[in-house]
């Protein structure tokens, strides 16, 4: 014997009907079978709002019937020809005229009471197993219609009506012995009290009715045809990845459906459960997958985590006081008050104390709840040793299920790890001594981000997805997503990192797509995008809430520097190529750190020195070990170092100035670096993260530039170094004349920093730096003599991009 249950998306068309009446076909070549259909899709909603309708007075519930009795003499025109189509329409219309007729008496009372509606429900299982048992005739079975009314014996709490076992199986007993070897036809969901009245089993109840028939029967399966194949690791709408549990145990699949798995309901696997009977979800439309099937004791498989699952709409209600510490009864109280307004109770989380108890409740309930509580505890409140009852809503359950979790340490930790390093705040826990189960209360909000989260840590370890928010696609913005196109593949095999551009934003305009960006068409699709603000762009990465995401400024934009405190706060990672955070007043800078360190977010900012050159990871590394900083000496222009080395009187300085500017060694305003500030701001920083508190007037600059080149606009600027080249070039030959370089230099000392030119003799490490290349001298308690030296290109577009590109792929591996 063989029970198959069919949900509305199975039957609800023609076509799906002939799909399904196709698998039953098939499967009664192998015994008996029961087939348990649901209502069309969509009707029993339609009922229901017909219902409410017409008890407001509304006279639309009308039209709804039509549209009903349209769609279902439709599908009968369909499925069946001749005389018998035009006798099932028939029946149809029959049936429809009733409906009518009881909706109408609705209308003219106004009232749709528990038991009326289970009436009207039951219109939808009856129209759609009488016309599927027709078209399962006509297709050639020997099939005959069954009436759950008659089958199944509820009581008569309507809505939810309760099953009673063995009045059920002796009238299943029953119709077997008189209808031996047919397809038995029958709809789901309904069922009938002592009176003979129509009740409704509640959520899910055209699986319960098939699971009652399986236990009855004493199937050998049933199998749950449906619209996906199988339990899901996760749900499907919100992880692209998840994938088919193959097996599953009864306890497994009773705490995912319990924790919203829409493929089961908890009912349903209880009957079947007892019995021992093997349950298989199957998908009516790839009928050749291999679906799920959940046994007493499946094999054992090297899965720790069985799948992930959640709850929504939920509220936290939270009872504290010291007034219950040591004293027995409150927590019976607690539900006692909850159950007798028939609150049903998700989550109990209590604290050691015993100062404070704390339940998950349906948010549609907390009103109720509230009120209920505050009554039960009116004495204790009045008197200060009860808190109010505080509900904390917009909550949602992320549950783990895996019954091989209690064999493994470490869950707890990566779950909460992996939840934490993107921002995930946990406001409460559970978890069952049997360790099946580890459920977590988290803002409804943050359920997508904590379920990828997850199923990426637990199911999907060949790679971690990144999600990237680029501001500022210039000169080394470009060059970044350059490289980011050619090496997406690399990262991927190499280190396991799905990194996607998500967003990309210029000073006027941005593009946004979840699933990546194409990083050959931005270009196009960035000038044809609508203005942006950039505080509009902030609340973008934020609202978006994706799970390992990065912002990365690539601009000089201090506006995008205030940003960061609110990404951090967030638990996003930010990558700056902006010097203006790091240089700006200690406290802010300071602020930046903390708030790192606070939200497990990284913030880092290599490029802030050296361009791609590993100077403050170098730093960092003699920190971090209890190494000391007593003193830096460094070229940290590489503009600069490329201006004097190309600088030797025969061309104007301000012409190799420019030529600096054309190839990309300056900052867009190349007064920045010919000033000194942006050698200052870079000493500044190494300085800091040396761990000196210093700001900016504390650095000493000794400026090369006449006072009035630093007058005017950009242009005026290189006209007033023309007028002077008569200055440059007496630099440069007073350096020459002693043997000696030009080169700017930053110096920083027992808590001292300037920056300034210097002529550099030969011998010094400084002397033979060649091109736009930068260094930088530590000497520290290791180093004494001998300085620790980083050398390398500090300037153009291109390392620059690639030492974006490097802090992108460390805070992608944190």
């Amino acid at each position: 014997m063989q029970v198959l249950k069919f949900g509305g998306t199975s039957v609800a068309s023609a076509e799906n009907i002939r799909k399904s009446i196709a698998i039953v076909a098939t499967a009664v070549g192998q015994g008996e079978v029961v087939m348990v259909v649901s209502a069309l899709g969509g009707t029993t909603d339609a009922l229901i709002g017909a219902g409410r309708a017409a008890a407001s007075a509304d006279p639309s519930y009308s039209e709804a019937l039509n549209q009903l009795q349209h769609r279902h003499i439709a599908a009968a025109q369909a499925l069946l020809d001749g005389g018998v189509q035009k006798s099932e329409a028939d029946a149809i219309t029959v049936q429809f005229v009733e409906l009518r007729r009881f909706c109408d008496g609705i209308f003219a009372l106004g009232e749709l009471s528990a038991r009326t509606l289970d009436k009207l429900m039951s219109y939808g299982e009856l129209l759609s197993s009488r016309l599927v048992a027709a078209a399962a005739k006509a297709q050639g079975l020997d099939a005959v219609w069954a009436d759950a009314r008659q089958l199944v014996r509820t009581n008569s709490r309507f809505g939810t009506a309760e099953v009673n076992t063995a009045a059920t199986e002796q009238q299943v007993a029953a119709f077997r012995a008189k209808n031996p070897g047919k397809v038995w036809v029958v709809p789901g969901f309904i069922g009938s009290d002592g009176h003979g009245v129509t009740t409704t089993l509640g959520r899910g109840g055209s699986d319960y009715t098939a699971a009652l028939l399986a236990a009855a029967l004493n199937a050998d399966v049933l199998e749950i045809w449906t619209d996906v194949s199988g339990m899901m690791t996760a749900d499907p709408r919100l992880v692209r990845g998840a994938r088919p549990i193959d097996r599953i145990s009864y306890q497994e699949a009773m705490e995912l459906s319990h924790f919203g798995a829409k493929v089961l309901y908890p009912p349903t696997i209880q009957p079947v459960m007892r019995r021992g009977i093997p349950l298989w979800i199957k998908n009516t439309f790839a009928p050749a997958d291999y679906g799920t099937l959940v046994e007493v004791k499946p094999p054992r498989t090297a899965a720790v985590v069985q799948g992930i699952s959640s709850i929504g709409n939920l509220t936290l209600l939270n009872l504290e006081g010291s007034g219950m510490v040591g004293i027995p009864g409150f927590s019976m109280r607690l539900f006692a008050a909850l159950a007798r307004e028939r609150i049903n109770v998700v989550l109990i989380t209590q604290s050691s104390s015993e100062h404070s108890i704390c339940v998950g409740v349906n948010e549609a309930d907390t009103a109720t709840a509230q009120v209920a509580v505050d009554e039960e505890f009116a004495v204790e409140i009045a008197a200060g040793r009860i808190e109010p009852l505080r509900p904390e809503r917009e909550l949602a359950i992320v549950a783990l299920v895996g019954e091989n979790m209690k064999d493994h340490p470490g869950i707890s930790g990566k779950l909460f790890g992996a939840l934490g390093q993107n921002g995930v705040n946990i406001r409460a826990i559970a978890q069952g001594a049997s360790e099946k189960n580890i459920s977590t209360v988290i803002r409804a909000a943050d359920v997508r981000k904590a379920i990828n989260v997850l199923h990426e840590a637990f199911f999907e370890a060949t790679y971690k997805q990144v999600n990237l928010f680029i501001l500022g696609p210039g000169n080394v913005g470009s060059k970044l997503l350059e490289q980011l196109a050619h090496q997406q593949q690399h990262l991927l095999e190499k280190l396991g990192l799905q990194v996607r551009v998500v967003a990309i934003a210029s000073s006027r305009h941005c593009i946004v797509n979840e699933q990546g960006l194409d990083l050959t068409a931005w270009p196009a699709e960035l000038a044809d995008a609508p203005p942006q603000s950039l505080e509009a762009f902030t609340q973008l990465i934020i609202s978006r809430n994706l799970r390992n995401s990065i912002f990365v400024d690539v601009t000089a934009n201090p506006a995008a520097a205030r940003c960061y405190p609110h990404l951090l706060e967030k638990s996003i990672a930010v990558v700056a190529c902006n010097k203006v955070a790091c240089s700006s007043d200690y406290a802010h800078y300071a602020r930046l750190k903390s708030l790192s360190t606070e939200f497990n977010a990284s913030f880092l900012f290599e490029t802030n020195v050296g361009a791609g050159l590993p100077i403050i990871g170098t730093l960092n590394d003699l920190t971090r070990s209890g190494d000391v900083v007593r003193r830096m000496q460094a070229v940290l222009s590489g503009t600069l170092n490329f201006v004097f080395n190309n600088y030797d009187g025969t061309r104007p300085f301000a012409e190799v100035v420019r030529q600096a500017q054309t190839e990309g060694y300056t900052e867009p305003d190349p007064r920045l670096d010919l000033s000194g500030s942006d050698v200052a701001r870079k000493i500044l920083i190494l300085a800091r993260e040396a761990g000196e508190v210093m700001e900016m007037s504390d650095i000493e600059i000794d400026t090369f530039l006449p006072p009035a080149c630093l007058d005017g606009d950009v242009e005026a600027f290189y006209t007033q170094m023309a007028a002077h080249e008569a200055h440059f070039r007496a630099l440069y030959d007073e350096a020459t004349a002693a043997g000696k370089r030009l080169k700017f230099v930053a110096r920083y000392a027992d808590g001292h920093a300037a920056v300034g030119l210097q002529q550099v003799a030969p011998g010094h490490d400084l002397y033979d730096l060649r091109g736009k290349d930068n260094v930088v001298l530590f000497y520290t308690d290791r180093y004494v003599e001998q300085p620790l030296v980083v050398k390398g290109a500090g300037a153009g577009a291109e390392v620059t991009a690639s030492g974006v590109f490097a802090d992108i792929v460390r805070a992608a591996r944190v």
